[in-house]
């Protein structure tokens, strides 16, 4: 049931088409205390055309607007506060979360169309960095509110497996390599190898131009240069997916940059025969000067294609592809500029599409307040943190529950759901400070607090011999402390939408955060299991906020241990 819909039709009845039902149910408020009602509805806009002052608007409709959900109306002023029925709302909230479950908030409005959302992305022989985490855990969560929706994600982890730097790898390789240390710890060894190149290269500059000859064999398929990049990619992307494993995150695709290699020859026919590059300076840009957009740089002097040719063959070859509705980049904030020039040379081209494609910007993980930085040695590695936060879970449940079964499964969803559920609280945009020993908290704003939350109704439900509710039962309450929660049940559905339009799972942590913060004050002020005639009611409302729980921390990618 949306009560804001089912009091907008009663202001409809009663206004007729002086204003469209969309509008009154846009101008419907929540007063900012629960003194003031549920809803409210301010009479301004009706001024004008009733020709009546909104005070005299808002009691003369005061007297006439009805409806079975109303328990009362309070004219204050110009507003008009609606008191809701509690038990007829509750009633019809929990058996629709009862009957819906995991389902409940699921919405159409993706009619089953593709969105392709182009991910995580690491740089091939290169650790996964608390850089990479935002991108990864945001992607995902936007993939899981956009299957609720009714689309069909498709996750791409476009990886950086191309450029120069694979030259100064098998030229590394080839000089001081080593094949099992590298089967045996490939991130690492890779990276070693790289960074000796770098070292050993400022005393003899030949080194780079052996790499430049090794990089231009690979571009000409050259089989050892070919072989020697497999396995360098194959050996990272182990190392990549045991991270992916333990987020348990997974991808529709790991093309990535040499994917493209045989499709930028037709982006730049396609610029040429539309007459759209230009010659500056011996290089090919495209002139983006009516989008206040410097030029983009489609090929260097000698030839080179760079990003943007790129991500145009990858465009190009998504819509083919997939034919997608959407099409996502959740990439740093600070490649805005980038995304606008792909934009805007999509749209000369003539590609209408182009409009669907939608840069999802984030901001940045900060320590101590300072960047994160690999050039100033400041790299914090992904999987460090992940394991660090599953030992202190581990403290935590040895101190609180030491006899909990599946410790170690438990403490592994704990602590890794914590790192994820603190990310995707925050706003997109904002930039974060990163605290562990703040994030894997079982009090206050966190992860492992919603975590449980929930496994506090799943203890409730066990004590009370409850399998799972009668779902065709009619459960109705009324006290305050259910309705704080019945309220944030029922506008489930509005919030998925929400974190949607905007692109923010941050909505959907807050949700959880504000349910389980309802759940806890009802907790702490009812006996739920005492035996009296409302106990299956309460019981429903448990298992409702058990269901939405639940859900609210799969959409985010967190697991919902049923004991913590």
């Amino acid at each position: 049931m949306n009560y804001k819909l089912v009091i907008a039709e009663a202001l409809h009845q009663q206004i007729g088409d002086t204003l469209p039902m969309e509008t009154i149910f846009n101008l419907l408020e929540k007063p900012k205390t629960a003194e003031h009602g549920d809803v409210a509805f301010p009479t301004f806009t009706l001024a004008k055309t009733f020709r009546k002052a909104p005070q005299l608007i808002a009691a003369e409709l005061g007297e006439v607007v009805s409806s079975p959900i109303i328990e009362k109306i309070e004219v204050v002023g110009p507003y008009l506060n609606f008191f809701l029925a509690k038990k007829a709302v509750s009633k019809a909230v929990l058996s629709d979360v009862l009957q819906e479950g995991a389902h409940y908030g699921d919405l159409t409005i993706g009619e089953g169309k593709n969105v392709p959302i182009d991910m995580s992305s690491p740089n091939i022989a290169k650790p996964i960095s608390m850089g990479h985490l935002r991108s990864t855990v945001i992607g995902n969560a936007l993939a899981n509110i956009y299957h609720k929706v009714g689309y069909q994600p498709i996750k791409i982890n476009h990886l950086g497996d191309w450029g120069t730097q694979f030259g100064k790898l098998i030229v590394a390789y080839k000089l001081w390599g080593d094949a099992d240390a590298i089967a045996a710890e490939p991130i690492a060894e890779l990276l070693r190898l790289y960074v000796k190149f770098h070292s050993v290269a400022e005393e003899k500059p030949e080194l780079n131009d052996n790499a430049r000859e090794w990089f231009k064999k690979l571009e000409d398929d050259e089989p050892e240069a070919v072989s020697l990049w497999q396995w360098f990619r194959e050996e990272s992307l182990k190392e990549f997916n045991h991270i992916y494993d333990m987020l348990d995150i997974h991808f529709d695709s790991f093309n990535g940059e040499a994917f493209y290699n045989d499709k930028m020859d037709e982006v730049v026919n396609l610029l040429e025969e539309k007459d759209l590059l230009k010659i500056n300076q011996n290089a090919s840009i495209v002139d983006l000067e009516k989008y206040n957009l410097n030029p983009a740089l489609i090929k260097k002097s000698d030839g080179a294609t760079l990003y943007i040719t790129r991500d145009l063959a990858a465009a190009i070859y998504r819509k083919r592809t997939y034919d997608f509705a959407q099409s996502l980049y959740v990439v740093g904030n600070e490649q805005s500029n980038h995304f606008k020039q792909l934009k805007a040379v999509l749209t000369e081209m003539g590609y209408e599409w182009s409009n669907d494609m939608h840069h999802v910007p984030f901001g940045l993980i900060t320590q101590g307040g300072k960047k994160l930085s690999t050039r100033q040695g400041k790299i914090v590695l992904l999987e460090e943190v992940l394991n660090e936060a599953i030992g202190l879970a581990h403290q935590q449940i040895e101190e609180k529950n030491p006899d909990l079964p599946n410790k170690d499964a438990v403490a592994d969803q704990v602590g890794i759901g914590a790192v994820i559920f603190h990310d995707l609280k925050n706003d997109r945009l904002n930039n974060f400070d990163f605290v562990i020993e703040e994030v894997v908290r079982f009090e206050g704003e966190t992860g492992p607090y919603v975590q449980y939350t929930r496994a506090r109704a799943m203890s409730i439900l066990r004590k009370a011999g409850v399998v799972d509710i009668d779902v065709a039962g009619e459960y109705a309450l009324d006290d305050p402390y259910s309705w704080e929660i019945i309220k944030l049940l029922q506008e489930y559905p509005d919030i998925v939408q929400r974190a949607y339009n905007k692109l923010e799972p941050s909505v959907i942590a807050k949700h959880a955060l504000h349910l389980a913060q309802a759940f806890n004050r009802y907790y702490a002020n009812s006996k739920v299991l005492v035996e009296d005639a409302e106990k299956p009611a309460r019981l429903a409302l448990v298992q409702s906020v058990a269901a939405v729980l639940k859900e609210d921390l799969r959409l985010l990618g967190v697991k919902a241990p049923d004991q913590m």
